[in-house]
Parts: structure tokens; sequence; C-alpha cells
């Protein structure tokens, strides 16, 4: 969360530099709510979405799972965070189009281990949507 924020400040800052030389520092505090609000609100609530929908549908699962494997799923955007920061715009939407394809794959492999007797693939589907957009959420709004 804070790295995300301190390095979608300094990526912001490098793009602006690239256009403008007389650009400044300056940091938008902003950001760590808006990280803080963004990955504690998607670690929380997509899984609990998830657990009652499995739920719903008649499949044991654990919620402490759901969230943990939905945290796992985010490691990828760490090592990630570190390459947004080159201020090169084609480079950022391909290291943000692979992360977001690993990090919705391991989810969808994952989920499908809880749905394997049952053919429930629109919840595979919407699950790596979610996981997908969270990806485009983090390119579009922490390094634009």
């Amino acid at each position: 969360m804070f790295m995300l924020a301190a390095l979608g400040n300094f990526g912001t800052y490098l793009m602006n530099k690239r256009s403008d030389s007389s650009t400044t520092w300056t940091f938008d505090v902003n950001y760590v709510e808006w990280s803080a609000c963004a990955i504690f609100g998607y670690v929380l609530a997509v899984p609990a979405a998830f657990y009652f929908l499995l739920q719903y549908f008649g499949f044991k699962t654990s919620l402490v799972r759901l969230w943990c494997m939905w945290g796992y799923s985010l490691f990828i955007f760490m090592p990630i965070c570190l390459l947004l920061v080159v201020p090169v715009e084609l480079f950022r939407w391909i290291i943000i189009i692979v992360a977001g394809t690993a990090s919705s794959w391991f989810i969808a492999v994952n989920l499908k281990a809880y749905t394997q007797s049952s053919d429930l693939m629109i919840l595979i589907v919407g699950a790596m949507v979610l996981q997908f957009a969270l990806a485009l959420f983090i390119k579009m709004f922490f390094f634009p």
C-alpha cells in the first residue's frame, strides 16, 4: 500500500519531468488514502463476496483461505510497481497487462479447485475480470 503510493508519486513525477523539465517534486498524500482504500477494500470485499457466492452454490470454503488467496495474488504488483516507475508509457502498459494477466490466472487456477465438480466458469471469469480491473486501476490512477 505504501509502496504503491510512494512509487506512484515518483512515477508521476518522472513522467511529468520527462515532458516538462521545470516540474518540481511534490508528494500527493492522497495516493496513500487511495491505495489503502483500493487495496484493503478489494482484498476484504471481493473474497467475501465470492465466499458468499460459493456458499450459496453449496461449496464448502473458508473465508480466510479466500482472503489469503487474494492477498497472495497481489504480490506480483510489488515488483511491478518498481518497474512502473520507468517513464516509458508503452513499457508501463506491457508490464501492467502481464501483471494483470498473471494475477488473474493465479486467481482462476485457485478458484477452479473450489468449483472442480461444477461448471461455474462465470464465477471464475468474473474473478479474473475483477483482478484485471484492479491492475488497470493501479496503472491509470497511480501511474498516469
